[in-house]
């Protein structure tokens, strides 16, 4: 195999006179759907070409529906995977895919930071040290950019926020009272860590029934529990929270008390966060018979359409612009801050833009188009073009608001922070306009207010 899998990249690596893939699928190759072609696709492929491997294997080189492999199906797909998968015309249902495959290539990358902060959590619960705390911390840092970029998908009933088996509510919920967890300034002996009168046993369970157990505040789960326990209270006008590594320690010199229970804390909110976007992700693997994806894409398309706007519109509009941005303005209350005790709010509000530019584009990392622009271009090209430079004018000024911002809400209206901030809250709400706009032109109205 390993002879042919060498002669067919020579092949589409230099220029082959008469020799054409003119005719075939869009992206040969692309076995599951994610706009690209990868190694292991293209092995699968060469495989079926020799026989070892059934053409069901990967309908996707069968790009002539021959029943076989053929050499410029090959070819094509080596294309590909060296050059990037072309798309074809902005068809609705092109437009479906790709944002469905898009979700799931995301998903799959917020999955894999998560897993990589439950390592890290669990090295450092097993032996707390300043250098294992930190390490846990710049993985949670490291994996939120790919969560966030999710959101979008969020507003429409889908896996993430289904009313019967959505998990978004134990996965990022906020704001936190962080005295429902753990101790805080004042109250040594608060929270369920401190509680083993009320909560014997810290177990997924006992956490998830705990969540919003006393109102909606009180969190117990997700994101920002375990941002709470790594970085404790944010007491710092100039830089997130200080915890110190010792209030992990078991040896008998560790400082606060129940390091033990923290520890178990810690490492099962963890890892249910890893269970938890682990059946989301689940929920957009291609080809799956059952799952959403599969509906998501069988679906009447103005529906898929109305949904995929809907996420971005309400991200927009009612989330970003008016949760994670206004009412922290009005309120001047760091409380109200997303990301509070890791400082890292602009980072979500960064990439929550992010997640609508990718819908609207239909592009995730290398991966572009066709998407939601292409679509409204062919109606009205002019609405289109100014929904683009919305969105580019909202990215430019979330990218001013100074950091941290948690200090960038206090002060006058004058202040530059809050001058800042006004003008991407302006900024967002001409964004929402034009979205809900092509979602009008693409005749699939839509509410841009939060549930």
């Amino acid at each position: 195999m390993m002879r042919w899998f060498v002669g067919v990249i020579a092949v589409a690596s230099v220029a082959q006179p008469g020799r054409s893939t003119a005719g075939l699928a869009a992206c040969v190759g692309d076995c599951d759907g994610g706009g690209a072609v990868s190694i292991n696709e293209l092995v699968t492929g060469v495989g079926i070409a020799q026989g070892l491997q059934p053409i069901d294997a990967c309908a996707a080189f069968d790009a002539d529906g021959g029943g076989n492999v053929s050499i410029n199906e090959l070819v094509a797909a080596v294309s590909s995977a060296l050059n990037g998968c072309p798309y074809g015309p902005a068809t609705p249902e092109a437009v479906i895919r790709r944002y469905a495959a898009n979700l799931y290539a995301n998903y799959s990358d917020a999955l894999l930071g998560t897993e990589q902060l439950r390592d890290a959590v669990d090295a450092f619960v097993a032996a707390p040290t300043a250098a294992a705390l930190a390490a846990a911390q710049s993985a949670w840092l490291a994996a939120r950019p790919a969560y966030l970029t999710t959101e979008v998908a969020r507003f429409s009933d889908g896996p993430i926020d289904n009313p019967d088996t959505g998990v978004e509510g134990f996965v990022n919920a906020w704001p936190l009272d962080e005295a429902y967890i753990d101790y805080v300034v004042g109250m040594p002996d608060a929270g369920i860590i401190n509680r083993p009168d009320l909560y014997p046993e810290i177990t997924k369970e006992a956490l998830l029934d705990a969540n919003e157990g006393q109102g909606e505040t009180t969190i117990s789960t997700g994101w920002h529990a375990i941002e709470f326990l790594l970085w404790g209270q944010d007491l710092d006008p100039n830089g997130p929270g200080h915890r110190p590594y010792t209030d992990y320690l078991t040896d008998g010199t560790g400082t606060a008390a129940n390091q033990e229970r923290r520890g178990t804390y810690l490492r099962v909110v963890t890892d249910l966060l890893v269970q938890q976007l682990t059946q989301v992700r689940d929920a957009w693997i291609p080809n799956q018979p059952g799952n959403y994806r599969a509906e998501f894409v069988a679906v009447d398309t103005d529906e898929a359409l109305r949904r995929i706007l809907t996420g971005m519109g309400t991200l927009s509009g009612g989330e970003l612009t008016g949760e994670r941005l206004s009412v922290a303005y009005d309120t001047k209350d760091q409380e109200n801050e997303h990301s509070c005790f890791s400082d890292n709010t602009h980072v979500d509000h960064r990439n929550d833009e992010l997640g609508i530019e990718n819908a609207f584009f239909g592009r995730y990392g290398t991966v572009t188009g066709p998407g939601i622009y292409d679509l409204v271009h062919a109606v009205n090209a002019e609405l289109a073009d100014a929904t683009r430079d919305a969105i580019s004018a909202a990215r430019a000024a979330i990218l001013q608001i100074p950091v941290p911002f948690d200090q960038a809400i206090l002060g006058p209206d004058s202040s530059p922070g809050r001058q800042a901030i006004a003008a991407a809250i302006a900024a967002l709400n001409a964004q929402t306009d034009k979205i809900a706009q092509c979602a009008e032109a693409l005749g699939v109205p839509i509410s841009t207010t939060s549930p």
